[in-house]
């Protein structure tokens, strides 16, 4: 029965397997040159999968993993392609002797297909003269064709005519792996003086159907062939390409439930975007997948085919129960689940498993009970590890206000974002969407990669929950009872109007422990000069509202403050720096800005930071006073601090300054002893002028933490020197 055969793979096409797919076998064959080289002339290397006969010449994934579809297999050098063994020789020296096509099956071992093309009278015209291109089954091939196929063709004749001019060529350069009619070319280019021979892994049978003329009268694809009626996509199936339908049988349409199935039917392009993410728009055989790689297909998003042994995979799941039906338009693998694009679910849907506990949360509060199937919206879903023991313990009444917040009205994709934007929740809360560099967030979270579109509605995965703004800036800082002395700073410098009006501000606040150390004299002093007070305080805050998540990473950010000049952010390991100061309760939204609370007092730092700076070059600051720089000092030099170094330029005329105290005239350096700790403190003070410069040296032996008022008394008399000259 087998002779009945011949013909249909006696596939005498004149140059039909063209340049290119012949060009991706030599490349095949040229690395494996490259990988067999050390075994001398011509020697390609392969690989076996162990336990059967399979050989590939295979990518360098497989190559180096020693594996074949997770198969462990075996390293084979043989002749390539054209080549032959002389004995006593290394490699593979010889040129194989060129014949015509009959006499070439031979010598590429094909002897099956050899015999049979004489016994079925071929041998004559595969012989003589012509251009021919034929694809022979091994001898394995034939041995493996079933009985079954022998009996289902009858006339050679009409299967010689019938294939002469159709069949499909899947080539697939980039998995090295080229196919014809889904079986593998495993000994191709094997030139003859009448064309060439190509050596295939199967016996191909003949090829006569569109995609469409196959699922029509398959008894397992009628759902699937009213559902492509249906979306108008039943004719595109018919006509000429190269598509690879994953055609999900009647079983498995039945186990998404009567209840899917009228949805999907009831909405024309969500049926026809379910049906395009079951096709590609390129023919892929599984002999051509060696390796997992991913396609896209022709709703617009991709799949994942590979393969598990023999089985071949979608998105890494077994569910190809036939594979390689072969029509004149592409080939066909039967499956047994259905592929459900985004596109194709409803919003709920969605929700995957990194934010289940949302999902679930929504369903048992009856939130997701209560969205309309009509309407649409769009979810701001936290990740599973934004909800804290803390978080599910808390009042169900109140959760669901929470989660509230989290499901917008619209549907609102990621495109559709802008800054600014204010999107209302189903709570009739509004929401703000801020755009960063590198970050979009809502409110104080900011959103994850991932964000999924589907036919009613959109989903966002979120950094953490979202707690949307209620309250100004003012009332905020005025409930929490710990910023009193900032808040009447800011009423002293005629500021408190900013923290209720109006607008988009970021506040780095100083609590009341940012002023420890700092007396009632001292708080005075602050307040007695209302510009520098005022230049003070709008250091701390920014036009546009900038939380922890927004900002960029490993980088230094700068915000520039409404007095004008730049703070330093620094976004890190989960924790915000301003200015080298740890920020460790940040993002309180407010309905006109964001507060960040710093770990020690910003005042502090941010008034020593300016002072340092802008004055330490001798330069007065805009609004900052000789009293505001003195006590800028003050604060600066903690009382923890045992050694003080000041810079001080003098006028052009002072050469030399010479401070004698109760000594003899012609000393210039004093030791004075302080009853306490032998600990030694050394005070600097280097005074510039032309044309020389004279150092003075002061030392203290004390205490090194010496209470504040002898420190102040220090500074007092250092900066009664450097205003003397000054003058």
């Amino acid at each position: 029965m087998k002779l009945l055969f011949v013909a249909a793979f006696a596939l005498f096409v004149l140059s039909t397997f063209d340049h290119a797919d012949s060009s991706a076998y030599d490349k095949i064959v040229a690395h494996s040159r490259i990988r067999a080289r050390k075994e001398g002339p011509n020697v390609c290397a392969l690989q076996q999968v162990m336990g059967t006969k399979k050989k590939y010449f295979s990518t360098c994934r497989n190559w180096y993993q020693g594996a074949i579809c997770g198969k462990k297999a075996t390293v084979l050098y043989e002749c390539c392609p054209g080549y032959m063994k002389l004995e006593g020789m290394r490699g593979c020296p010889a040129v194989a002797p060129i014949d015509h096509v009959y006499g070439t099956l031979g010598l590429v071992k094909a002897t099956s297909t050899q015999k049979y093309s004489d016994i079925s009278k071929l041998r004559p015209e595969i012989e003589g003269p012509g251009s021919y291109t034929f694809f022979a089954p091994s001898n394995e091939a034939w041995e493996n064709l079933d009985e079954v196929s022998h009996k289902q063709n009858k006339n050679p004749e009409s299967f010689s005519a019938h294939f002469h001019n159709k069949h499909s060529v899947c080539e697939q350069q980039a998995l090295h792996v080229v196919t014809v009619n889904c079986a593998r070319i495993i000994y191709g280019n094997q030139v003859a003086t009448n064309g060439v021979v190509h050596v295939i892994d199967r016996v191909i049978s003949a090829v006569g159907n569109t995609i469409q003329d196959t699922i029509e009268v398959d008894d397992d694809l009628t759902t699937l062939s009213d559902l492509a009626q249906n979306a108008g996509l039943l004719e595109k199936l018919g006509m000429p390409g190269h598509y690879t339908l994953f055609a999900p049988t009647n079983e498995a349409f039945d186990k998404l439930g009567s209840d899917v199935l009228e949805r999907l039917q009831s909405d024309k392009e969500v049926l026809k975007a379910l049906l395009n993410f079951h096709l590609l728009g390129s023919i892929q055989c599984s002999e051509a997948i060696i390796a997992g790689s991913s396609y896209e297909t022709l709703e617009g998003n991709n799949i994942e085919i590979g393969c598990d042994g023999e089985s071949l995979t979608v998105n890494g799941i077994k569910m190809v129960l036939k594979k390689d039906v072969v029509t004149t338009n592409g080939v066909i693998h039967f499956i047994d689940q259905v592929l459900m694009p985004d596109s194709a679910k409803q919003v709920m849907e969605l929700v995957g498993q990194s934010q289940s506990t949302f999902g679930d949360m929504v369903s048992e509060l009856g939130l997701s009970a209560a969205m309309r199937p009509e309407a649409e919206y769009t979810l701001l879903a936290p990740l599973n590890v934004a909800f804290t023991d803390e978080v599910m313990s808390m009042d169900q009444r109140l959760l669901k206000v929470i989660l509230e917040n989290h499901i917008l009205k619209n549907k609102i994709v990621l495109g559709q974002l802008y800054n600014g934007q204010r999107v209302e929740t189903i709570g009739g809360k509004y929401l703000r969407v801020f755009i960063y560099r590198t970050a979009v967030c809502i409110e104080n979270s900011c959103l994850v990669r991932g964000s999924k579109e589907g036919s009613n509605g959109a989903l966002h995965l979120m950094k953490t929950l979202l707690k949307p703004a209620e309250k100004t800036m003012f009332e905020i800082l005025t409930e929490n009872g710990g910023f009193k002395i900032f808040l009447s700073l800011m009423e002293a410098a005629g500021l408190t109007d900013l923290l209720k009006q109006e607008g988009d501000f970021t506040l780095f606040a100083p609590s009341d422990k940012a002023f420890t150390g700092l007396s009632e004299r001292d708080l005075d002093l602050l307040k007695s000069d209302i510009n520098a007070l005022r230049s003070i305080l709008l250091y701390h805050i920014n036009n546009g509202i900038f939380i922890g998540g927004g900002l960029e990473t490993g980088v230094t950010n700068l915000l520039k403050s409404i007095q004008g000049s730049n703070i330093k952010v620094l976004s890190a390991n989960k924790t915000m720096l301003v200015n080298s100061v740890q920020i460790p309760e940040s993002d309180i939204m407010a309905t006109n800005g964001v507060i960040h609370f710093p770990a020690k007092g910003p005042f502090v730092m941010l008034l020593a930071y300016k002072w340092e700076v802008l004055c330490m070059e001798g330069k007065f600051c805009a609004g900052f006073t000789f009293n505001m720089l003195k006590r800028a000092m003050l604060i600066f030099l903690a009382p923890e601090m045992s050694r003080v170094t000041s810079v001080i330029q003098g006028e052009p005329t002072i050469t030399k300054v010479t401070r004698v105290i109760e000594g003899q005239p012609s000393v210039t350096k004093v030791t004075r002893v302080i009853e306490g700790q032998p600990s030694v403190t050394k005070v600097t003070r280097v005074i510039e002028g032309q044309p020389s410069i004279t150092k003075v040296t002061r030392v203290v032996s004390g205490n090194a933490n010496m209470d504040a008022e002898s420190l102040t008394r220090m500074i007092n008399s250092e900066f009664y020197q450097w205003g003397h000259l000054r003058e």
